[in-house]
């Protein structure tokens, strides 16, 4: 099957121009002006941007929490994503204490395999790191999931302790891959929340009263302190305030480099909405929205270059599982749905409102994570011999984001009556087309899983 693009303006995390592009079967062939080639399919894209496809690399499918289930499976969550212009997603698989890696593997891809409409990949969250773990690494990398997660909070069941964080990060090194980290101190949370829930003070306010800034600054530079001395690769995944940014600024100053991510939602939402009673719910997340100030500094350090991602955490629960905690906030299922949402949320409030350029959207949005997760240049650009994964997109159409026309499996949206500027058109994956004028064009199994290459830190 083969495709020519006619007449798109092009734009990569380095280029911005107007020309054709010829895919030939899953890959991009040719990239020209008036390119005079048959093919199969011709799309016109005259007054449209074509970006590389969108890749979220913190999403959380079909996954066991609190008591229940997020409530997108692969086939909603990443149908959903293709919906947003996001082609590629990669999920966590979660160690149990006492269990291996390999069993967390199967277990995760017994649901994603043959399930996934878009690409997918994983990260390994590693909770217990023993010295059988520690033989798995290697084993994991040669899968072609060369990302290890820890948590420094949850404790009892996800958190690892830092004689672990610090043997994990040897052998990840020794083995060509990189750490990323839930960086929040476990041990304040648990007391702050124990004190609020003997005080009665059970809303959703107190989620995030129960996460103040001081508890991810100093697990940020923490973590920052343990990959300095091990010299590992490390990424923070959904940072959300100036102090966890101060963290990574001040670790450049002894010449060291750790990656950071923050989320829509943090670059967006704040605060305030914990104060709307058990409406709150909706945003209970970890870590919790922030401040206006936050968000500044974080469309700042996109600018800055200390942040180079972002992703949504995307972990939907309905309304009704919400409720689980609505006598108790320290019982709601923590997340919200935005996998969808991502690109045009950033295009608006990011391109649109001024606050980064065309080409910084595309590297925060793509190519960034494709390089740092090992999957560049196969994923993440436009190029001969990419994967022609590609989002066509009308810069100008105006849309309102609503539960009503949203297709994550979730019975409210976080952002319902957001007026947003921007819309994908089409969606290309591999070279086929996969959404066009908001109808999707395959069925689940369309998605493959994408082995990712060793990594060493360095985009």
């Amino acid at each position: 099957m083969s495709v020519l693009i006619k007449n798109g303006r092009i734009i990569t995390a380095s280029e911005d121009y107007i020309a054709d592009i010829f895919i030939d079967g899953e890959v991009v062939n040719t990239i020209g002006k008036d390119l005079r080639l048959q093919a199969d399919q011709v799309i016109d894209a005259a007054g449209m941007m074509i970006f590389p496809g969108g890749i979220d690399p913190h999403v959380h499918l079909d996954m066991p929490f609190m008591g229940t289930f997020s409530s997108d499976s692969y086939e909603t969550g990443t149908r959903a994503a293709l919906f947003g212009g996001t082609t590629m997603v990669i999920d966590f698989v979660l160690q149990t204490q006492g269990n291996s890696l390999k069993n967390a593997l199967a277990d995760w891809r017994s649901r994603a395999d043959g399930n996934a409409v878009g690409d997918y990949s994983f990260h390994m969250a590693v909770t217990d790191f023993n010295p059988e773990t520690r033989l798995e690494i290697r084993e994991m990398i040669n899968e072609g999931i060369t990302s290890f997660k820890t948590f420094m909070a949850y404790k009892g069941s996800l958190m690892v302790d830092d004689r672990q964080m610090v043997g994990l990060m040897e052998e990840v090194k020794k083995q060509g891959g990189i750490v990323t980290t839930h960086a929040t101190n476990g041990d304040m949370i648990d007391f702050l929340i124990a004190k609020h829930r003997s005080e009665g003070k059970l809303s959703p306010l107190y989620h995030y009263l129960s996460q103040p800034e001081v508890t991810e600054s100093e697990a940020s530079a923490r973590f920052a302190d343990m990959i300095g001395y091990t010299k590992s690769p490390g990424y923070i995944v959904h940072m959300t305030c100036q102090g966890a940014l101060d963290a990574i600024r001040n670790s450049t100053f002894r010449n060291q480099k750790v990656f950071a991510e923050t989320c829509i939602q943090y670059l967006t939402l704040d605060a305030s909405l914990y104060e709307n009673d058990f409406e709150g719910a909706k945003w209970v997340m970890s870590p919790p929205l922030r401040k206006k100030k936050d968000q500044a500094a974080l469309w700042a350090g996109l600018n800055q270059g200390l942040i180079q991602v972002v992703a949504t955490d995307h972990c939907p629960f309905t309304w009704n599982q919400k409720q689980m905690g609505k006598a108790d906030f320290s019982k709601i299922p923590n997340g919200h749905p935005a996998i969808e949402h991502r690109m045009e949320l950033l295009f608006s409030e990011g391109v649109h409102s001024g606050m980064i350029s065309l080409n910084k959207y595309v590297e925060v949005s793509s190519t960034n994570a494709a390089k740092i997760f090992g999957m560049f240049p196969q994923k993440g650009t436009i190029g001969i011999g990419s994967d022609a994964d590609l989002l066509i997109f009308d810069p100008d159409k105006e849309h309102v984001i609503s539960v009503d026309t949203h297709h994550m499996n979730t019975d409210y949206s976080a952002y319902e009556g957001w007026k947003v500027k921007g819309k994908v058109k089409t969606v290309l994956l591999r070279g086929k087309v996969v959404i066009d004028n908001n109808n999707c064009l395959v069925k689940k199994g369309n998605g493959r899983f994408i082995k990712r290459k060793k990594v060493n830190g360095i985009i």
